[in-house]
This record gives C-alpha cells, sequence and structure tokens, in this order.
C-alpha cells in the first residue's frame, strides 16, 4: 500500500505541477470516442503550503480553451487493447485540443470505464492526540482502516473518506479544529485491473505526457450528471456508453459505490447489424435515426430504407419496418437494465433514503430509454446531461460528454482520497464489503 500511496501522491504532484502553469489537459479514453478538453484556469500560484490539493483548486476559476474529439480504435470494453492505434488515437485528440486552445499541454488527467472497478468500505478508529482533530489525526485515523485482501493484479484507484464520527457526534464531512477524544472513519476504496491502468499510462508517456491523474469514469459521470440535491440525498448514476455501461452511487455529496457492465450501445449496434444483415456503419446509423424501445402501431407501417453496396440491387433496395428494428435493440436494452439491476442490489440501493436514478452517457438517447428504465429499475428515473462549465462548445452539451465535464470538474476541485494525508503506517487486513452502505443505511 506504501508504494501505491506514493504513486498517487507523485500524480498529485503533477496536477499541482499543471496547476501552477495553468494548463492541463483532461482525456477520456471510451470505446467509441476519445475526447481532450484542454482547461486553462488561474488562482493557484500562491496557494499556502498545504492547501494546493483541495482550497485553491476549488478557488480557482477555470474555463475549456480547447476541445477535440476523435474516433477511438484500440479500445474494448473501456480498456486499451491495442497499443499502437490508442496511442495514435490520443495524440490526435490531444493535438487537436492544443491547436484550438492555442496551448501546449504537458500533463493528462485521465479517465476510463472498464477495469472490472470492485467497491469495498472500510472503516478506523482512532483516539485523538490532542483536543483538536489536527491533519496528523486524520492521517492516523485513515492508516486504521483494515484494509482488505482485494487480490493480486488490483490497483487501488480511489480511497475516498465518506464519513467521519467525532465521539458520537457523525456525519461529519471535515472535523478538523473540532475537540473530541475519538475520531472514526467511513471510506469508500474502489479497485481496478493493474493492466488497464499500465496500458493506459504507457500510451499516454508514448505520447510525451505526464499522467497527472487516473479517475474512474463512473465516478465522474456522477459528479457531472447528478445536480447537487441529488449527490446529497442519495442517487444512482447510468452512464451508458459504447462498450460499458458504468453505475455509480452517491450520498452526501460523496461516491460509495462503483462499478461497470461490460454492454453498452456497441452491442445494440452489433445486434442490428446481424439482425439486418447490414455492416456496422449502417447499424449505426440506422439506430441513431429510427431506433427506439418502445414500438407502436404506427412503427408497422414506418418503413426503413436499408441501403447497401454489395451489387445485389434486391439485397441493396432492402426495407424493415421500425417495429423490427425496436424488437432487435429491446431485448439487449433490457439485459443491459438487468445487468444495471443487479448492480444496485447487490449495493444496498434500495435502502438509501431517495431512490431516484439518472440516465446520462451517448447511448442513453435512445428513444423510450427512460420508460423502460424505470420500470425495470423503479424508483424515479431522468435524463441526465452534463453541467455547463465556461468554455464548453455546445458540440460537448450532450449526455456523451457527462464522464469528459465531470473529469474537469473533478481535475480543478478533487475530494481528498487516502493518499492527500501522510500516513504514519499502513496496515492489511479484513473487514466486510459496503461498510460505507450500511453506515448510511443504519444512521440516515
Amino acid at each position: 500500500m506504501t508504494d501505491l500511496f506514493e504513486n498517487q501522491r507523485a500524480m498529485r504532484r503533477h496536477r499541482q505541477a499543471a496547476l501552477q502553469r495553468g494548463v492541463v489537459a483532461i482525456l477520456d479514453v471510451g470505446t467509441s470516442k476519445i475526447a481532450c478538453f484542454v482547461l486553462r484556469f488561474d488562482g493557484v500560484a500562491n496557494a499556502p503550503p498545504g492547501e494546493e490539493i483541495g482550497c485553491m483548486a476549488g478557488q480557482s476559476r477555470f474555463r475549456v480553451a480547447g476541445v477535440a474529439t476523435t474516433r477511438s480504435r484500440g479500445v474494448r470494453f473501456g480498456e486499451i487493447d491495442r497499443m499502437e492505434e490508442t496511442e495514435r488515437a490520443i495524440r490526435t485528440a490531444v493535438q487537436a485540443a492544443q491547436k484550438m486552445a492555442g496551448l501546449r499541454v504537458d500533463h493528462v488527467i485521465a479517465c476510463f470505464s472498464g477495469a472490472r472497478p470492485r467497491s469495498y468500505g472500510l472503516s478506523g478508529s482512532a483516539r485523538l492526540e490532542g483536543e483538536a482533530v489536527t491533519e496528523q489525526d486524520i492521517a492516523r485515523v485513515l492508516a486504521a482502516c483494515d484494509v482488505p485482501d482485494y487480490g493480486e493484479g488490483r490497483h487501488v484507484i480511489h480511497a475516498l473518506p465518506v464519513n467521519f464520527t467525532l465521539d458520537h457526534r457523525s456525519g461529519l464531512s471535515d472535523p478538523r479544529g473540532q475537540t473530541g477524544k475519538t475520531l472514526s472513519v467511513d471510506m469508500h476504496m474502489l479497485t481496478i485491473d493493474v493492466p488497464a491502468v499500465e496500458n493506459l499510462l504507457h500510451c499516454i508517456q508514448r505520447c510525451d505526457l505526464e499522467l497527472a491523474g487516473v479517475v474512474s469514469s463512473a465516478y465522474v459521470a456522477g459528479l457531472s450528471a447528478l445536480v447537487e440535491d441529488e449527490q446529497e440525498l442519495g442517487a444512482a448514476c447510468i452512464d451508458l456508453g459504447a462498450g460499458t455501461t458504468s453505475v455509480s452511487i452517491f450520498m452526501r455529496k460523496h461516491l460509495i459505490y462503483a462499478d461497470s457492465i461490460r454492454m453498452g450501445g456497441a452491442h445494440i449496434t452489433s445486434d442490428i447489424a446481424l439482425g439486418l444483415q447490414v455492416s456496422q456503419e449502417m447499424a449505426e446509423r440506422i439506430k441513431a435515426l429510427y431506433g427506439g424501445i418502445e414500438a407502436t402501431s404506427m412503427d408497422d407501417r414506418h418503413m426503413i430504407d436499408i441501403g447497401g453496396d454489395t451489387g445485389d440491387w434486391e439485397h441493396d433496395r432492402r426495407q424493415v419496418s421500425r417495429s423490427e428494428l425496436i424488437g432487435i435493440m429491446r431485448p439487449r436494452v433490457e439485459e443491459i437494465l438487468e445487468e444495471v439491476r443487479a448492480s444496485l442490489d447487490a449495493a444496498g440501493f434500495e435502502h438509501l433514503p431517495s431512490q431516484r436514478i439518472v440516465l446520462t452517457g451517448g447511448s442513453s438517447e435512445i428513444p423510450g430509454l427512460d420508460q423502460l428504465a424505470a420500470r425495470i429499475l423503479g424508483g424515479r428515473v431522468r435524463m441526465g446531461r452534463p453541467l455547463r462549465v465556461q468554455g464548453l462548445p455546445q458540440l460537448a452539451t450532450g449526455p456523451g460528454f457527462s464522464a469528459a465535464v465531470g473529469l474537469c470538474l473533478n481535475a480543478v476541485c478533487p475530494q481528498d482520497e487516502c493518499w492527500d494525508f501522510e500516513s504514519p503506517a499502513d496496515r492489511h487486513g479484513g473487514r466486510t464489503l459496503r461498510r460505507a452502505i450500511k453506515w448510511f443505511r443504519e444512521n440516515w
């Protein structure tokens, strides 16, 4: 754990160097597209020692100076599958965003959706050394958390304190300066597969860039698509991408659970291509123009021309009804939503006081998806779009950019994580899963 935390701290130092320079790039590595935003900001050059990560980053004003997207090649299920093709795509996106911004970037903060994320709930307790809570007390109580055996080949991508308890006062987000005797913490830890991070790091370094942070797409999509009340009262964000569907649950403005399902919009496109015997490009076009989930009597008479270039006139001039297209799409969408429901059930989502569900991501724009999701998932379902940030072009305001916009917000004002505090020691042990969910269920 010590080496792991040092790696995370090194990336935080790279991020702070980018803040001092006033420019940083964020990179959303997806299955269908790679998006790069160049951020320009001010107000962090004179940050007091020890306040660079949280305080001054939150006060800084930033704007999006450059935006570029390119077709993602070499990424499968949200993970890098072919290194050279992914490297070329990253280089293309970064260079185009730099050209638009008129700035050169040296540091990149990246997010991706695959790598089989797994959530753990940890807790720890420690006696205060003085009367008031200090940074050292927080470091000691975080080090007192028993880390479960999450297995070889896994990497801790997030370790977020979600609740502090000082004596019998619970629900504290920042206990520093308050008086008491015993400090306890509940922490959410998220792990992913190590090769996914190493491959991403390798691609970015070959593009002559420094990796200044790695973030889960499920986390940042929720930051962008959920409004403040939803993050506070409890809500789930379902980010339907091309290769994966990410699930995140927020409570009291903290991420308390994240998961990823290895199905998305690309699987719906493949089903259309197989069912209608057309190319992937044609299937994607048909899905975008005529796709849907709920069939009506009108759809039987709504005929869709299916072109082709096989040279067979009869084959190239075929027509199918929209109801037939819906019949191909709906089973796959139902399968994805059933997997999402299983993930929410495993997290104990039904025990949260507010059971709002927000759908976002490029594949969430399929007509009728929200009604079907409400029936399968229960609760109140709405469609979510990313928050507006200064300088964001209209092209990047759709739900397909929720993770990228959320990464901008996280890059400028990240939440405190375990490695932001100098831990005196790291301990290992076993604790039950989903402790954060358990705490919210018992104490809210």
